[in-house]
């Protein structure tokens, strides 16, 4: 019996295994797969397009931005080129912010404008993700960017020494990833990929892959290409590549070769389930992806129809989904005949096969509006679909005549987008293909569904008191921080509808980084803080507004805290409850933990206005706040109660020790007769004094011991305020005063001052309300750009 029982109890624990097991191999199957979130987007691409929004602008209105050779470039031209001076340019190649990335003018013109534009697009992506840059830093995100073009340096004949430390680094397609790495403070793989025309989707696919790998948690992806030369229009003349007219017109009969672009773009991914849970927004989401080879074909640059197929079909695979549950596809697309041709039949075959005529797969290419961008090819497209999500409509592909002849188009159900077509959402997600194929044969295709349908509004019909606010700005110099304002107040202006102070204090806590020139703006209404930013943008003064000073020199920070009871105590815990749910929490657990050790209970005083248990109980909360709000401060003091909060605020004595000291002192009011040190000595011995972490002052004498009678009685019952810091050196803190309901507006005054002259303050959690406000979209940082631009030379500076 004893054997049969061993074995069932063996083919349990065996049962067990094998389920756990399964369990294990079906979540490791789901990691392999599981979708990746599009947080935000960032590019620079031609037709004076800088923004995602700009791109939609330039796709649903149609526009051509193909232009004439750019001028400010120095492009020596042969007298009669082979090809048409036209071509996708960006407006401001040369123009790089060198001095916010700590870069040296020398070191930026030595360095290729890829490499710079890159720097640009990675802060603007990461704050169009909801996240402040410097948060990153030492954090497992990785950068995958294809680069490509690094034609810079052969600008020169000859490298002048001063930019002989720079140039190798600064043209390497290495770099380009490992710049913004090093930037940004970046600690999870970086990696540089050249492919040619497919680089930017095979960097997507990359970090698709390094995230679900668990290899980083972030990834910057994307990719981009700046003609420095005319070279590749040289290269692909010869090649008899080149349109007529320089603009591609895909899959159309008029077609004649494709139109040379250039551009940068640059996406934030993260693992779906991680987007979710850290609350950032979903642009979109990639299903899955894939890339190949063309291996030997036709020839080393040949397009391979098969190659094309199998390379759409495993990213069908690696999403789990079928051909009929993708809408449309942003092609390739350059223009060239043969080449469109051949796409077209592969996208017939996998696509348009057994697909049902009232349901065409819709096809267009970006590259019409912008010309073919190179290596940021993939990564607009991907851009323009986002986009395209948002609006529901499918934009149009310009200079198509009619379709092709040279492709069977009856064998399968596939139209072009030569109009818009609205795309409303239904029961099944929205999806579209991307492609990018490549002339070095590496093929990738990417499967993009739609974002998750929007939480439920948020009921608006429950009354959110307004309460004041602040709302923190800063910049590398005081003319960025200027742009800032004016850039906010437009934003602001223009928002349908308006977000409420609450919402923009959060999100300029919770998403930008602190930089060393910084303004506050502090109020209750939109209309007040507005009127603070107009004077902030034209450098005026206002009442509610606080801002680093031309002069500035860090000063040292103190805190006071005044045990004496005040007047309006009662209507400032109330004020400071509702504004800060932090400081409520604490303001709790004082009083709780006054009622175990006190004879009173502190209930009962909480209308008074004036009581000094409530008062230490106030100050200990707003300590915690601050504490909380990381306000370093170097010097800490206060008397009476106020030198328990002091102690407490420096860490000498905990929460608990704190109430118990403040305890006996306010029994020892209550019973009649003036305290002695004896009154301390026995709740003295039951307390632990652990060493100060910010710099504990006092008026006792030196050489008391911080755990004495004596050291206590003379804090507690001494009106002696001690030593005042001086204002040339410090930024005294005194929270000593609080007008009745005005206490959340004095404390934001003053942390606004500590802010801007020298501390520190952590917004973000000074902005947790109940309900709890929204994270929106805000201006991203405004580059004070200066052109640096390679030349023959002997000197290089910003030119």
């Amino acid at each position: 019996m004893a054997n049969e029982e061993k074995l069932v109890e063996y083919l349990k624990w065996t049962t067990a295994e094998l389920h756990r097991t399964q369990q294990q191999l079906r979540d490791l199957k789901a990691a392999q797969h599981e979708p990746v979130a599009v947080i935000s987007t960032a590019c620079r691409l031609p037709g004076r397009t800088r923004t995602p929004d700009d791109l939609w602008d330039l796709v649903s209105e149609g526009r051509d931005a193909v232009t004439g050779f750019p001028d400010d470039r120095t492009w020596e031209l042969p007298e009669d080129p082979p090809y048409a001076q036209l071509g996708g340019f960006l407006d401001d190649a040369a123009g790089f912010d060198a001095g916010f990335f700590d870069i040296g003018a020398t070191e930026a013109v030595a360095t290729e404008p890829l490499q710079r534009l890159m720097l640009h697009l990675a802060w603007e992506t990461v704050e169009r993700g909801h996240i402040a840059p410097h948060t990153l830093r030492s954090t497992l995100t990785g950068v995958y960017v294809g680069a490509t073009g690094h034609d810079y340096a052969t600008r020169l004949e000859t490298a002048p020494d001063e930019l002989l430390p720079y140039l190798g680094g600064g043209t390497s397609g290495s770099l380009v990833s490992g710049r913004i790495a090093y930037a940004l403070g970046l600690e999870g793989p970086a990696i540089s990929v050249d492919t040619a025309c497919s680089s930017s989707l095979v960097a997507l696919h990359l970090a698709c892959q390094a995230l679900r790998r668990g290899e980083c948690r972030l990834a910057l992806a994307g990719g981009g290409t700046v003609m420095s030369t005319p070279h590749t229009f040289h290269a692909f003349a010869h090649q008899k590549s080149l349109a007529q007219d320089g603009r591609c017109k895909p899959f159309a009969a008029a077609a004649d070769g494709m139109g040379l672009g250039e551009g940068v773009g640059l996406v934030l991914l993260e693992r779906l389930s991680d987007a979710r849970r850290n609350g950032h927004p979903v642009l979109a989401v990639i299903r899955g992806s894939a890339v190949n080879q063309d291996g030997a074909g036709y020839g080393l640059a040949a397009p391979n129809g098969p190659s094309q197929q199998h390379v759409i079909r495993a990213a069908l695979a690696d999403a789990g989904l079928t051909p009929d549950q993708v809408d449309a596809v942003e092609a390739h697309g350059t223009g060239t005949p043969i080449g469109d041709a051949i796409e077209v039949q592969a996208l017939l075959a996998t696509y348009g096969a057994g697909r049902s005529p009232d349901r065409p797969l819709w096809l267009g290419s970006v590259k019409s509006n912008t010309g073919h961008t190179q290596g940021a090819a993939g990564t607009a497209a991907l851009i323009k679909m986002v986009q395209a999500f948002k609006h529901d409509t499918l934009p149009p592909t310009l200079h198509v005549d009619r379709p092709t002849p040279l492709a069977a188009w009856k064998k399968g159900a596939v139209r072009l987008l030569t109009e818009a077509v609205d795309w409303p959402r239904r029961d099944e997600p929205r999806r579209v293909g991307i492609s990018a194929f490549a002339t070095s044969g590496t093929n990738a295709h990417l499967i993009l569904e739609e974002p998750p349908a929007p939480d439920a509004p948020v009921d608006t019909d429950t009354a959110v008191p307004e309460l004041p606010v602040a709302w923190p700005l800063s910049a590398r110099t005081p003319e960025a921080l200027q742009e800032q304002a004016k850039a906010l107040v437009t934003h602001l202006t223009s928002a349908d509808p308006v977000p409420s102070p609450a919402e923009v204090a959060h999100s300029l806590a919770a998403t930008r980084s602190p930089l060393e020139h910084r303004a506050v703006l502090t109020g209750t209404d939109t209309t007040g803080l507005l009127s603070a930013a107009r004077a902030l943008a034209a450098g005026d003064d206002h009442p509610d507004l606080a801002r680093t000073p031309a002069d500035a020199t860090p000063k040292r920070v103190a805190w006071h805290f005044d045990g004496t009871p005040a007047v309006g105590i009662g209507a400032a815990a109330a004020d400071l409850s509702a504004a800060f749910p932090l400081f409520a929490a604490t303001l709790t657990e004082t009083r709780t933990l006054l009622d175990t050790h006190v004879a009173a209970s502190l209930t009962a005083s909480l209308p008074a206005t004036a009581s000094e248990p409530l008062r230490f109980a106030l100050h200990t909360a707003l300590a915690r706040v601050l504490l909380e709000a990381g306000v370093h401060a170097h010097t800490v003091g206060g008397t009476g109660t106020g030198h328990i909060t002091a102690a407490y605020a420096a860490g000498v004595l905990d929460l608990d020790d704190s109430c118990r000291l403040a305890a006996t002192h306010f029994t020892a009011s209550a019973e009649g007769g003036p305290p002695t040190p004896e009154t301390y000595e026995p709740v003295l011995k039951g307390l632990t004094f652990r060493p100060a972490t910010l710099a504990l002052t006092g008026t006792a004498p030196a050489d008391t011991p911080l755990s004495s009678p004596g050291y206590w009685h003379h804090h507690l019952t001494s009106a002696a305020p001690g030593p005042t810091p001086d204002p040339e050196t410090h930024t005294l803190l005194d929270l000593s005063t609080f007008p009745d309901s005005l206490a959340v507006h004095t404390v934001l005054t003053a942390l606004a001052r500590l802010h801007t002259s020298g501390g520190t303050v952590d917004w973000t959690p000074l902005t947790r309300r109940t309900p709890q406000p929204r994270t929106i979209d805000l201006p991203t940082y405004p580059f004070q750009a200066t052109r640096y631009w390679l030349h023959d030379h002997t000197t290089h500076t910003a030119v």
